[in-house]
C-alpha cells in the first residue's frame, strides 16, 4: 500500500471513499475558491483506492508558518499519521489538527495520544444527533416527542408550505435571514461570500439542497441539507422572528427527513450539538433542544486531536488562540446587549 496524492480523474474514487461532505472532491473544490490550499490524499492498492483524505492548509497571521485542518476523516493510524506529519512538514505546519468522523473510541483516543496527538481546541464539535432513516414515517413520528409532533401538525393546520427551492432568488433570502439570524443571537457566521461560493460549488453537483418553509407566501425560514453517500446532513439554518406561532421550522426538518428517505438515506445527521445535559444558559441549548425532539439520538464523537510538529510555537499558538477566543466570547456578549 501507497498513500499518495489524488488526480483529477480518480474523483469518483475518492468520494465513494470520503465519510463526510468536508471530505469530499466539491468541498475541496469550493474551499480552492475561497483562497484555501486544498491536499488530496489517498491509501492505494496499486490503482485501487482504500482511503481517502482531504486537508486544508491556513497560513498565520504575522508568522510564517501555517496550520493544517484535517476534518471528518477516518481512523488515524501509523501510515496515515506520517503522511500527515510528512505534509505537515512540507507546509511549514505547526500542527495537523484532526476531527476524525469516528465515534468515541478509547482505543483510538489512546493511540493518539501515545503517538503525540494531545487533545485539542475543537473546531467541529464532538457531539451531534443522529436520526435512523431507515425507519417507518409512523415509527418517526411515534419516536419524537410530543411536543414536536404537535408542533408538525400545528404547522400543516397553519398551511405552511415547504419546498425544495433551488433558485437564486431563494438563494438570496437565505443569505439575508442567515445574517439576520446570526446577528440576532450573537452567534458567529461565514460570510456571505463563503456561502455564495459553496452554494455554486456543492449544489450543481447534487450535494447541497435549499428548503423554505412558506407561510402566506412570505419565507419564514430557509434550511440548507446536504446528501452524501447516503447520509442526510443539516449544516445551515435560518428563520425570520415574524410568525413563530406557526411552527414553520417545524414542518420543515420534518419535510426534509422524508426528503432524505426519498433518497435512499440511511441516517440524518444533525451536524451538531451540545453534549449531555447541557446547562440552562448553554447558548446551544436551544438547538440541542429542537434536535433531540425528533427522536435522534446524541451521538459522541472521538474529539479533536493535534499532531504537533513544532511544539515550541505550538505553545504559543495555544496562548495566542486562548486569548483570542476570549476576545470572541466578549465581542459575542457586547452584541447580544
Amino acid at each position: 500500500m501507497i498513500i499518495r496524492e489524488v488526480l483529477p480523474r480518480e474523483k469518483d474514487q475518492f468520494n465513494a471513499q470520503a465519510v463526510h461532505p468536508l471530505q469530499s472532491w466539491e468541498w475541496g473544490e469550493f474551499r480552492q475558491k475561497t483562497g484555501v490550499k486544498v491536499i488530496r490524499l489517498g491509501a492505494f492498492d496499486k490503482n485501487q483506492l482504500l482511503t481517502s483524505f482531504q486537508m486544508t492548509v491556513h497560513p498565520l497571521p504575522l508568522f510564517s508558518y501555517n496550520i493544517i485542518y484535517f476534518p471528518k476523516g477516518p481512523i488515524p493510524d501509523n501510515p496515515l499519521l506520517e503522511a500527515l506529519a510528512k505534509v505537515g512538514r512540507e507546509n511549514n505546519a505547526i500542527l495537523v489538527k484532526m476531527e476524525p468522523n469516528i465515534l468515541a473510541n478509547q482505543d483510538v483516543k489512546n493511540f493518539l495520544l501515545s503517538n503525540g496527538c494531545p487533545e485539542g481546541r475543537p473546531l467541529f464539535t464532538k457531539y451531534t444527533f443522529i436520526l435512523d432513516l431507515t425507519k417507518t414515517e409512523d415509527i418517526l413520528l411515534a419516536g419524537m416527542k410530543p411536543k414536536t409532533r404537535y408542533n408538525i401538525r400545528l404547522a400543516q393546520k397553519h398551511g405552511v408550505v415547504v419546498t425544495e427551492d433551488n433558485s437564486s432568488q431563494a438563494f438570496e433570502t437565505y443569505l439575508k435571514l442567515t445574517m439576520e439570524t446570526t446577528q440576532r443571537q450573537g452567534f458567529y457566521s461565514h460570510t456571505s461570500d463563503y456561502h455564495q461560493k459553496m452554494w455554486e460549488t456543492l449544489q450543481p453537483a447534487g450535494l447541497a439542497h435549499l428548503f423554505t418553509a412558506r407561510w402566506q407566501n412570505q419565507i419564514l425560514a430557509t434550511y440548507l441539507f446536504f446528501v452524501f453517500n447516503q447520509v442526510l446532513y443539516y449544516p445551515y439554518g435560518a428563520s425570520t422572528r415574524e410568525h413563530r406561532e406557526v411552527m414553520p421550522i417545524y414542518a420543515l426538518f420534518w419535510e426534509a427527513i422524508k426528503f432524505g428517505k426519498s433518497l435512499g438515506c440511511q441516517k440524518f445527521d444533525m451536524w451538531g450539538s451540545s453534549g449531555p445535559n447541557p446547562a440552562p444558559n448553554d447558548p446551544w441549548i436551544g438547538f440541542h433542544r429542537f434536535k433531540e425532539g425528533f427522536g435522534a439520538t446524541l451521538t459522541e464523537f472521538v474529539g479533536t486531536y493535534d499532531l504537533v510538529l513544532n511544539q515550541p510555537f505550538y505553545s504559543l499558538y495555544n496562548l495566542a488562540n486562548d486569548f483570542r477566543w476570549k476576545l470572541l466570547r466578549l465581542k459575542s456578549k457586547i452584541f447580544r446587549k
